[in-house]
């Protein structure tokens, strides 16, 4: 259990260690973009490797996958709607939106976008073998930039330090206790319900990444962020393969 609370904090902490080198440096929106770009190809090549795939081995083939992939993307897509008219809307953006929002949707936000990686961290452990390293690869590769881009933009909205390195510590908490609770929740639990838990992640973070991080990453950086979207996702399917 403490190593899943470890893991689940490594890549929360990525967001916290986003926001410190966003905080010292002035990251050009370019280099968000690209590095958005690339976090969000790592993140969809782990979404089909080491979580859908994953699951439909898993699967004793009923259509949980099919049917867990589908509420985790609608789960996600009602929360992120409800959190928008909180105004959370630009929690990932670098220009300063978030001035228009309350700190409460962002960290709303923040927690709804990272829980399912989480979830998925703690439930690797459970079969004996350890974290996945492109899984826990892409998690943290992803969530870097999140904590960049947001943090820049939350300095430009006029968030002062502490308060900014408060929110990401507190998400990085709950990164931690998310993937301590999907270590202890589904201990013992069948593999039909394992497999849709893993597509249910799956559904959740596309849906994040096509609703958040990369029109987000187009919007910095234009039409090269194909370009090393698919160099993340080429990196990920290579740490794949070593697992």
């Amino acid at each position: 259990m403490i190593e899943a609370l470890f893991w689940g904090a490594v890549g929360g902490g990525a967001l916290l260690i986003g926001a410190v080198v966003a905080l010292e440096f002035a990251i050009p929106r370019r280099v968000l973009g690209v590095v958005m770009a690339f976090g969000a190809g790592v993140l969809i090549s782990a979404v089909a490797f080491d979580l859908v795939e994953e699951a439909a081995d898993t699967s004793a083939g009923a259509g949980g996958v099919a049917a867990g992939f589908a509420f985790g993307a609608l789960v996600f897509f009602a929360g992120d709607a409800l959190i928008d008219r909180m105004g959370g809307e630009h929690r990932k953006s670098s220009g300063g939106e978030q001035a228009s929002g309350s700190g409460l949707a962002i960290v709303l936000g923040a927690v709804l976008d990272g829980i399912p990686e989480s979830i998925v961290l703690g439930i690797g452990l459970l079969a004996g073998s350890g974290v996945s390293v492109a899984f826990i690869a892409a998690v943290f590769i992803s969530n870097l930039p999140e904590g960049l881009a947001a943090t820049t933009g939350l300095v430009a909205s006029g968030w002062p330090r502490g308060r900014i390195l408060l929110l990401w510590g507190a998400v990085a908490l709950v990164s931690a206790v998310s993937a301590l609770l999907g270590y202890a929740a589904f201990d013992g639990a069948s593999p039909a319900t394992v497999a849709f838990v893993l597509s249910f992640a799956g559904g959740a973070i596309l849906t994040m990444l096509a609703d958040t991080m990369m029109p987000e990453a187009f919007a910095y950086e234009g039409r090269l962020v194909g370009l090393f979207t698919a160099g993340g996702f080429a990196l990920a399917f290579g740490l794949h393969t070593l697992d």
